[in-house]
């Protein structure tokens, strides 16, 4: 299978402790199977972040999702309450971060911008966890894999780069 990792700037080596606290699934590395969406992250953090908007495949061993050495989630492709909470709980910024859920791969939907809303009127508790999840149950999520150990990123193969001009 191929996946995409969107970025700024190029590397050789996945470090999945390098600042990705507070995301949906947790410190760790993000790819996405949807190339549109792997190039939309590449230029949006190349216009915040600067750097140059960089498309990475990987070839991907679908074996791990079912290696008995590795702690692997797949949530529902739509939201469902137990993703939301999930999200919820890794977003948390007031969570102390060197709590970990213990999970070396997680397949699910991506926290767009809608939903990251959705989930600050949950934080605020003017919506209830049922009405977050129905009102996500009708938006299409872009699907995400998270890898958040040394030995999930071992199922991982760099296979290709694109730079900004490749991707405009």
């Amino acid at each position: 299978m191929i996946l995409y990792h969107g970025s700024n700037i190029d590397f050789d080596t996945i470090n999945i402790k390098i600042d990705n606290h507070f995301k949906d699934f947790g410190e760790g590395f993000y790819l996405t199977p949807d190339v549109n969406t792997a190039k939309r992250m590449a230029l949006k953090k190349a216009r915040l972040f600067g750097g140059n908007a960089s498309l990475i495949e990987y070839e991907f061993n679908e074996d791990a999702l079912k290696d008995e050495n590795l702690n692997v989630k797949i949530f529902p492709e739509r939201a469902t309450e137990e993703w939301a909470e999930f999200v919820y709980s890794n977003r948390d910024k007031n969570k102390d971060i060197s709590l970990c859920h213990g999970y070396d791969i997680i397949v699910g939907p991506i926290a767009n911008d809608g939903v990251a809303y959705l989930l600050d009127r949950y934080q605020e508790g003017t919506i209830l966890l049922k009405e977050l999840t129905t009102e996500l149950q009708d938006k299409y999520l872009d699907q995400q894999y998270y890898f958040g150990s040394d030995l999930s990123v071992m199922f991982l193969k760099k296979s290709n780069r694109r730079n900004y001009e490749q991707l405009v």
